[in-house]
Order: structure tokens, then sequence, then C-alpha cells
């Protein structure tokens, strides 16, 4: 088994850092880059109670800007990933092609295989991590590091990058 202490400790020191949601999200970035592996990875932020969706943070933000909010869509992948809460993986552009309409962007970038990761509070989907990579690149051993690895970190990124306010710390 590959020994991810240094990428954990290192995404633990980044975060603990994280002054801004930006900076909070660089970690995850740089603990998924250098444990599963991505080209393009974004964070999606959900409110299930307005039924939207807002791109929090891109690696690519001249093609995936942060801004914005897009209606939830019901659809398969929606009961999958919100309803089942589980990973949505495809690993051809053809197969993301069947679910996001952006495929062909997705195609430009270099990318055409996808994990779409549910971040969990309170048995609430609060968000999506999403990472992509050149087609067949989420191999089963990927695909499963990424759901071993990948949940706690994201909720701790989630929760940084939401803080209202940090406490004082009491002598």
């Amino acid at each position: 088994m590959t020994d991810f202490s240094g990428p954990l400790a290192e995404f633990d020191r980044a975060l603990s850092k994280a002054e801004t949601a930006g900076a909070a999200f660089d970690a995850l970035f740089a603990l998924t880059r250098v444990t599963v592996g991505v080209k393009l990875f974004t964070f999606m932020r959900v409110d299930m109670a307005n039924e939207l969706a807002c791109r929090s943070y891109t690696s690519h933000p001249e093609a995936y800007p942060v801004s914005g909010t897009k209606p939830i869509t019901y659809d398969a992948w929606f009961n999958q990933v919100h309803g089942e809460k589980k990973m949505f993986v495809a690993n051809t552009l053809t197969d993301i092609s069947q679910v996001f309409p952006d495929y062909e962007l997705i195609g430009q970038l270099g990318c055409g295989s996808v994990i779409n990761l549910p971040v969990v509070l309170e048995d609430t989907l609060v968000g999506t991590v999403n990472l992509l990579h050149e087609e067949h690149y989420y191999t089963p051993e990927r695909i499963a590091l990424a759901e071993a690895l990948l949940p706690v970190p994201a909720k701790a990124t989630y929760l940084v990058s939401h803080s209202q306010e940090r406490p004082a710390l009491s002598a």
C-alpha cells in the first residue's frame, strides 16, 4: 500500500494556514493532484433549499470560472450523486457527453474521464469534488483511492472554506 502520510501532512499544514476559501481549496487540489491525479479540478457547492449549484473553486478559471449559479437538474446523475450519495465515474468522453452538456469543452481541455465525489455533512449533500483527466485515467485503483482518501479532506476543506468566523483562541 502506498504511504500518503506526506501528502496528507502537507494538506493538513496548508489547510490549517488557509485564510481564504481559495487557499483551502488549493490545499485539496494539491492533495488530489499528487495522490489520485487530476488535470481539471472543481468544487461545486450545492444549495438544495434553492435548487442551485455554484462553482466555488476551479483549477481552470478561464474555461470554468467561479461565478453565478445554475439550477439543479434532476436526472440519473443527480439520483446517484445527490440521492444515493455515491461517486459518479465516467472514463470516456462519449460517456461524459451523456451527462454533461459541456463535454466538448471538457475534451478540448484534454480530459475524457471524470470522478464526481459527493461531499456529505449531516447526511446532506453540500457539494461535489470534480476530478477530470484524460480518457481511461480513472482506473479501478484510482477510483478506490479517491473514495478512500478524499472524503474527509473534502469535508474539512468545505468547512474551512465556508466558515463565517474563526473563534478567538483563549490563553
